[in-house]
């Protein structure tokens, strides 16, 4: 049975599917976002607005960056962050405030007719003095996962799908499809 990936990120779109399977469909589809730091304030109301519009089985995701320098600030706000003084600029900013601590969460929300599922993880790490690698997208090149000394940007999808909160939420709702016959 096909599941639809609500997303237009193709990388999200790839790292969904190596722990997911090839059940899992991508569809590039408008839904309205809320703005606000926690990503599961996010996750619902992205999941109710995906079921809505086509009322077949959905996955939504959506990841926030906590940084304990700015109090957990951006989280679910991370995209306006990077798009208003750029990822290149993070680490400069928090050197100012002398803590590169961070923590990245993601929320993972399933949903059919009868089911509605969130499925939360975290990965603790730490901000790189400066971006590093050239895979991924968005904090990959500044985010360095506790137990590793490179950046999710200096990673192939295999070896950042061992630590990102991503691909753990990820194989959580796996798990879920599993035993729930999908």
């Amino acid at each position: 049975m096909k599941i639809y990936f609500v997303t237009s990120n193709n990388g999200k779109f790839t790292e969904a599917r190596e722990v997911v399977g090839s059940q899992v469909v991508k569809k590039a589809l408008a839904i309205e976002e809320i703005q606000s730091i926690d990503v599961s304030k996010v996750i619902e109301h992205k999941l109710d607005e995906a079921y809505s519009k086509l009322k077949k089985p959905v996955i939504v995701e959506d990841t926030g960056l906590y940084l304990k320098a700015l109090r957990g600030f951006p989280g679910a706000l991370i995209k306006h962050l990077e798009t208003s003084i750029g990822v290149k600029n993070i680490p400069r900013l928090l050197s100012f405030y002398g803590s590169m601590e961070a923590k990245s969460e993601t929320a993972v929300g399933f949903r059919d007719r009868r089911t509605r599922k969130v499925f939360i993880s975290t990965t603790v790490g730490r901000i790189a003095d400066r971006p590093r690698g050239k895979n991924g997208f968005g904090f990959d090149p500044i985010f360095v996962p506790e137990g590793s000394r490179k950046t999710y940007a200096e990673m192939g999808v295999g070896e950042k799908n061992r630590f990102s909160a991503r691909a753990k939420s990820f194989r959580k709702l796996h798990s879920y499809l599993k035993k729930n016959g999908y």
